[in-house]
Formats: C-alpha cells, sequence, structure tokens
C-alpha cells in the first residue's frame, strides 16, 4: 500500500488533476546534396542523383540540440512565455519555472523537444510539445527555419573553400601577367624599340643582299681583269662600287652591334626582349590555365549544393495527446511495484538468515 498503491494514486491524481493538456507538433526533414550534372555527362549518361550527407546530418542533429538554437527560437518567439503559460504553481512537473537561465532553458528544451534521428537513411523527425498548438507549430517551423538557415551557411562556407584556392592562384597569376606586361612596356619605352628580332631580320635581310651585290660586283671585277687592259675605266668603277657595297656593309654591321641610343649591344637587346617576352608568354599561359580553373570550381561549387527538405511539414494538432497519462501511470506502476518487490525479496532473504 505504501509503495505500490500510495505513489500509483498521488500519481494518477496529479495527471488527471494538476498536469495541463500539451499539444504536439511533428516536423522532419534531411539534409540533402544535389549534384547537377554537366552537359557533357548528360550526354555521356552519368547523372548523379540527390543523396544525404551523414556529416552534415550530425552536424544539424547536435545543432538541434545545442544552446545557439534554443537561444535563436527564444529570442524570436520568447520561449520562456510559451513554456510558463500554465504556471508553475499549477503545474510544478511540466511547466517551466520563469525566468530560468539559458542552461535552465536548454534543459527544458530536451523534456519539450523530442528528437529521433536515423543514422541510416539521414532522416530526422521532431516532436514539439506546447500548451497551445499554435505555439507548438510556430516552434517547430521556427526550428525548421533555423535549421534550413544553418545548412545554407554550411554550404556557403563549403562553396567558398572550393573555390578560395582557385582565385588565389587566379590573381597571383593576374598579378604576375600584369608585371610581366609593364616590365616588356618599360623595355619598349627605354629602348625605342617595339620588337629588336623584327629590327635584326630586317638588317639581316639587308646585309644579305648586300653581300649578294658583293659577290656579283667582284665576280665582274675579275672578269674584267682578265679580259681587259688594267687602263679599262671600267675597272676603275667596279673596284669603286666594290669599295661602296664593302662600307655599307661594314656600316650595317656596326648598326646591328649597337643600339638606337649606342649605349649597348644590340644582340644584348634581343637577348633582354627574347627573356621578357618569354616571361610574358609564360605568365599568360598560367594566368590562362588559373582562369580555366577558376570558373571549373565555381561551377563544380553551384552544382554541388546543400539543403534542408522537409518530409513533414509542421503540424497543427486539434486534440491534446500529452502528457500521455496512461503510460506515465502504468511505468509509475510498474517501476514502483518491481521496487516493492525487490525489497520484499531482500527482506524475506535476511529474515531466512537469520
Amino acid at each position: 500500500m505504501i509503495m505500490v498503491a500510495a505513489p500509483a494514486a498521488l500519481s494518477a491524481w496529479y495527471l488527471w488533476t494538476r498536469a495541463a493538456d500539451q499539444y504536439a507538433s511533428f516536423v522532419g526533414f534531411s539534409v540533402r546534396t544535389e549534384e547537377v550534372s554537366s552537359a557533357i555527362e548528360i550526354l555521356g549518361g552519368i547523372t548523379d542523383l540527390s543523396g544525404s550527407s551523414s556529416s552534415d546530418t550530425d552536424i544539424l542533429y547536435e545543432f538541434l540540440q545545442g544552446q545557439e538554437l534554443v537561444r535563436l527560437v527564444d529570442d524570436r518567439l520568447d520561449l520562456r512565455a510559451i513554456w510558463s503559460r500554465v504556471s508553475p504553481e499549477e503545474d510544478p512537473v511540466f511547466a517551466f519555472h520563469p525566468p530560468g537561465t539559458i542552461e535552465d532553458l536548454v534543459d527544458h528544451w530536451a523534456r519539450k523537444v523530442r528528437i529521433y534521428y536515423d543514422s541510416g537513411t539521414g532522416l530526422i523527425d521532431l516532436r514539439i510539445l506546447a500548451y497551445d498548438p499554435a505555439d507548438a507549430q510556430r516552434i517547430a517551423q521556427e526550428v525548421f527555419e533555423q535549421s534550413s538557415a544553418m545548412i545554407n551557411a554550411l554550404s556557403a562556407v563549403a562553396r567558398e573553400d572550393a573555390i578560395g584556392y582557385a582565385r588565389d592562384e587566379l590573381a597571383q597569376a593576374e598579378e604576375r601577367l600584369t608585371g610581366a606586361r609593364v616590365a616588356l612596356t618599360a623595355f619598349r619605352n627605354r629602348t625605342q624599340i617595339v620588337d629588336p628580332t623584327i629590327d635584326t631580320q630586317g638588317q639581316m635581310g639587308l646585309l644579305n643582299t648586300l653581300q649578294a651585290q658583293l659577290a656579283e660586283a667582284l665576280i665582274e671585277l675579275d672578269i674584267l681583269r682578265e679580259t681587259t687592259r688594267e687602263s679599262d675605266p671600267r675597272i676603275v668603277q667596279v673596284e669603286r662600287r666594290v669599295s661602296v657595297i664593302e662600307n655599307r656593309i661594314a656600316q650595317e654591321r656596326a648598326v646591328l652591334g649597337t643600339s638606337a641610343a649606342g649605349d649597348s649591344a644590340f644582340a644584348d637587346l634581343v637577348g633582354e626582349y627574347e627573356r621578357l617576352a618569354t616571361d610574358q608568354e609564360f605568365a599568360a599561359q598560367a594566368y590562362t590555365a588559373a582562369l580555366a580553373a577558376f570558373d571549373s570550381a565555381r561551377n563544380e561549387a553551384r552544382r554541388q549544393s546543400r539543403y534542408l527538405a522537409a518530409h513533414v511539414r509542421p503540424t497543427l494538432s486539434e486534440a491534446s495527446r500529452y502528457p500521455e497519462r496512461v503510460v506515465l501511470l502504468s511505468m509509475i506502476t510498474l517501476f514502483t511495484f518491481l521496487i516493492w518487490a525487490a525489497v520484499v525479496l531482500v527482506a524475506y532473504s535476511l529474515r531466512d538468515r537469520r
């Protein structure tokens, strides 16, 4: 009577006379990762269906039990007022005792919000209790919105991580290309030469022409010396022509030996220009590769997105089913009976030993 009947009767009296009715709102969702295939993959028959991300779901599961979510929902809806709508004097067991600290509110959150997590499928279901069905639905809706915002933040961070390295590489390649172009422009301004290789080709073409003319003049001079007298005026004219061509060749070779300003060898200028042009070409190729890598990383990040998919929208209860009075009374009676039975067995065992 004392250990079983009395506690059961007291519990029944409290559950049916003092405990306030509570309404439940249910909401269920899961984290989905959508990978949209590119056009080439689609044409090739390769498609990626959306699936759940276990790591993201684990993070969300911890978030649903954490103080951050409780504080966010409390700031938006005032959980203290909602869960103390029935005063603690009327229902000291199930009502929230205001004002209470955030830790008290988190502890009461664990009593009012039941989380069911299936790690195999990645589905999360919540049962939220309140003294008013509209309040329970509002809390469920706010939990869903805050969870969705958290998953969107995770997706943004993952997207930024995916393209951050490619963006840094692109910035370095662009800076390198700009430096190469500035150096080449400074060389052209200093030497007043746009492309020394073109000037060299022109000078070499002129030298080749003069060498050919010199060869023709020497052949003509040899023929005249063999077929005419030494006093023939044509020999003098050809010798003068040979001398003029040789002088012109010497002058052109002198031009190739120094720059237009006369301060350095033309070959050195050509070598410096080729080095600068090679640096610019390499920087341009590196920039093109970095730009392609950045575009690829950005497109890949856009194709992979996380979102929160609700398979159960926040429900609005029409009848009070909580607290589950029959279930609670049965459990209290069962456990008090088991305790009474254990005490009786111990007492009889001690008496038999005596």
